[in-house]
């Protein structure tokens, strides 16, 4: 067996390391830099990774194919709007997904960051003098189960073992050796190239290490501070020269570069020239230069909406943790973007203390996921880690709500399992539909994947057990099955992420989450009441149906009556949930009326039926048998 490297699959930068002894240590690429830019360069035969390929971009944009993680394990109606700023031909393919065009050639997104995890082994085995087989490979904490799933396929492009998938927070907050400090609550504030995830852990006395919650932005990062830069020089050269660089993209991309290179800088001076030589010619072919000046004040005002972005997260992340600040012992700085004072200054002020960047934010990733996985293997002793699901998972029941089966910050491996019955009699099949987020209606809520089981046995609504179970593995994919109990007809399913919404509609459904709150809890309890309404209108039809040759026509019209303006009430579209109550209150008392006086004859059918009430009517003298309370899957 080969060895196994822990690999940071970054936006911008990736890094790899190994565990030497119990220490971890950061291996070199073949050009002696300790990260490889995440970068493919494609053209003919010629295939190169990294720094190689950076040099290609401005010549040749089209062939340069950078910042393939934003896209690994997503639909292209995700990312329409993304599309429109990469200078490389992406379309969607005939699965919804993702295709990106290179030299006439397609590609999927994991194949290219399959092209980044070769060159990464193959330099690691240069540095190692051995083989290597085997790969722990890092994600943010907010990807889901097919951004996870994809990111696993393109190591396997690579040639690697992809032994575990980890989360960066977890990983990092090893990095900086916190599993020393007993009983403390750290942060990890993770911004890096296009995404920003906030995760609060907590290290118990007996090295026990717990996520306790983690939020984030998957539409943040330093990316975005780059392009308000890159905006504002585009705005000042069109002042100056007349003309809009957005248009060339040989200038767009020496113009990312520079907005790069000047953040950077902004890092540590108070002013930056940013001066790009010939960067277009005008209508007579006359060069122009572009020449400007950015002080720090002026991009940290460029910036405020982002930096207003990067506080929500940590205030959620310590809302859900069910901590206030001075509980928190240590922050933690990962990620290359955290080193602009704008930020360092954001975490003072939320903690009002010093955020820790001891450690090369853009190595501490790698870094910690060589000890985490010292920590399964055994090498790493005295330290137990205990990460979460971030987002809820639920199965859509009647009337489209979402019954939540592993909540949000659910410490994982989990495994959670739930009865669910019929809606109707007789139904052969049920869809069960697996959604993820916060919302109480599943159409709200991101859409996992649904699948149907089929061959249920002709039984009355409400019979049927189907056992729905939902299983995190320590990767945190999920794997769905569901089994009717009588005959042990079983369907299982590995989630692949099929999905509904975009990442930027499920950060809105985040934050609609509290903003519908109210809205959402009325709508649930009207569709809770329709439920107890429908169910009596149910029992009463049964009962009528069942004792249809002894009940007197009179009773027969007095019930149907009942049943009538049940349902008229339950398909009123404005109705009100204290119009159902009183409704079912109203009916309950003339179908009990009614029971109670034709209960000779209901009696003499020799069946034994169930009041609205619930109570046995074979012997009101025995206790009441508590009705069961599944949830319904209605029938696809």
């Amino acid at each position: 067996m080969g060895k196994v490297i822990w690999i940071d699959l970054g936006t911008t930068n990736s890094c790899v390391a190994y565990m030497l002894g119990d220490k971890s240590e950061v291996i070199a690429n073949s050009e002696w830099a300790r990260t490889t830019s995440s970068i493919v360069y494609i053209k003919g035969d010629e295939l190169l990774v990294g720094d190689l390929a950076k040099r290609k971009a401005i010549l040749e944009p089209k062939n340069v194919i950078f910042e393939t993680k934003r896209f690994i394990g997503r639909k292209f109606k995700e990312v329409k709007d993304e599309v429109k700023d990469m200078p490389y031909d992406m379309r969607e393919w005939s699965d919804g997904g993702i295709i990106i065009t290179v030299d006439k050639k397609d590609y999927k997104p994991e194949q290219l960051a399959g092209f980044i995890l070769k060159k990464i082994k193959e330099d690691a085995e240069k540095f190692l003098w051995e083989p290597v087989t085997q790969a722990v490979i890092t994600v943010p904490a907010y990807f889901n189960d097919s951004q996870r799933n994809a990111t696993k396929a393109a190591g396997e492009i690579a040639g690697l073992k992809v032994e575990r998938i980890i989360n960066e927070p977890t990983a990092a907050s090893l990095a900086y050796g916190e599993w020393k400090n007993k009983n403390e609550k750290i942060v990890v504030f993770d911004l890096w190239g296009w995404t920003f995830d906030v995760t609060i852990l907590e290290i118990g006395s007996e090295g026990t290490f717990q996520v306790l919650s983690t939020s984030g932005d998957t539409q943040l990062g330093g990316k975005d501070f780059d392009q308000k830069i890159i905006n504002y020089l585009i705005d000042a050269f069109k002042t100056k020269e007349g003309i809009d660089l957005r248009w060339d993209a040989m200038a767009m991309q020496r113009l990312k570069d520079e907005a790069e290179k000047a953040k950077m800088q902004l890092s540590q001076v108070e002013r930056v020239d940013i001066m790009i030589p010939f960067i277009c010619t005008d209508d007579k072919w006359q060069p122009k230069n572009l020449a400007e000046s950015l002080t720090r004040a002026q991009f940290e005002n460029l910036s405020k909406d982002l930096l207003d972005r990067c506080k929500q997260p940590v205030i959620q992340a310590l809302k859900d943790s069910k901590l206030d600040k001075s509980d928190i012992n240590e922050i933690i700085l990962v990620g290359g973007s955290t080193r602009m004072p704008s930020i360092k200054k954001i975490v003072k002020d939320i903690f009002d203390k010093e955020a820790k960047s001891t450690i090369n934010p853009d190595e501490s990733v790698a870094q910690g996921a060589a000890i985490q996985w010292g920590i399964i293997q055994g090498d790493v002793t005295d330290i137990l880690l205990l990460d979460v699901t971030p987002l809820s998972l639920a199965v859509e029941v009647e009337w489209w709500l979402a019954h939540v089966l592993i909540e949000r910050n659910t410490t994982i491996p989990a495994k959670k399992s739930n009865i669910y019955t019929t809606a109707t009699d007789n139904q052969s099949a049920v869809t069960v539909h697996v959604t993820q987020w916060e919302r109480q209606f599943a159409k709200d809520n991101k859409s996992l994947w649904q699948f149907n089981l089929e061959g249920i046995p002709p039984m009355r609504r409400g019979q049927p057990q189907i056992e729905v179970t939902f299983d995190i593995d320590a990767n945190g994919i999920l794997k769905v099955s569901a089994e009717e109990k009588s005959t042990g007809k079983k369907q299982d399913v590995t989630i692949q992420g099929a999905t509904n919404l975009s990442d930027a509609e499920i950060e809105k459904a985040k934050e609609d989450a509290e903003k519908f709150a109210e809205d959402d809890r009325k709508r649930r309890e009207i569709v809770e009441s329709k439920n107890k309404l429908e169910q009596l209108t149910y029992q009463m039809e049964n009962l009528l149906e069942e004792n249809k040759d002894k009940l007197p026509e009179e009773a027969k019209e007095e019930i149907n009556k009942l049943i009538n303006a049940s349902k008229e009430l339950k398909n009123k579209e404005d109705v009100t949930k204290e119009e159902i109550d009183k409704e079912i209150e109203k009916i309950q008392k003339e179908f009990q009326e009614l029971y109670q006086k034709y209960q000779a004859e209901i009696q003499n059918t020799g069946k034994e039926e169930v009041e609205a009430t619930g109570k046995d009517k074979k012997n009101d003298d025995e206790k009441d048998e508590a009705p069961v309370d599944w949830e319904v899957i209605d029938a696809d």
